[in-house]
């Protein structure tokens, strides 16, 4: 949802709110991945097992936003507030139970996944009613 949120803004040019100072870091998964990792598991044969699926490293906020203006070239707005209560400074997903039981590994990272993403989202032209 942060990434579309992001895009959108930028590509309108409208302001991002930034939650923290945009250091702290999120493990995002292209959704072609979590679909690759659904079908696996409804294959396979251990019944009640939870896998974490996800891109396996991580971005910082900023990082994350530079990639995005680099890629629509336009510059983001940003404005930064105070960080939401309860939210975690890093997250990264451990993949590993995952790889061993399903053999299953993300395979779009963050910068090919971002590069997808925007060509579909302007291609698609998005109307988005938030």
């Amino acid at each position: 949802m942060g990434i579309h949120k992001f895009v959108k803004a930028i590509l309108n040019g409208d302001e991002i709110t930034v939650f923290g100072d945009g250091t702290q870091t999120r493990d995002f998964t292209f959704v072609d991945d979590v679909v690759e990792a659904n079908i696996l598991a409804a294959e396979c044969d251990s019944v009640g097992k939870n896998f974490n699926i996800g891109g396996g490293s991580r971005i910082s906020v900023d990082a994350l936003i530079k990639e995005i203006e680099k890629l629509v070239g336009k510059k983001a707005k940003i404005k930064y507030i105070g960080k939401q209560k309860g939210d975690v400074r890093d997250t990264r997903a451990d993949v590993s139970e995952a790889k061993k039981e399903l053999g299953w590994m993300p395979m779009i990272n963050i910068y090919k996944g971002l590069e997808r993403y925007i060509k579909w989202y302007k291609k698609k032209q998005i109307v988005d009613t938030d």
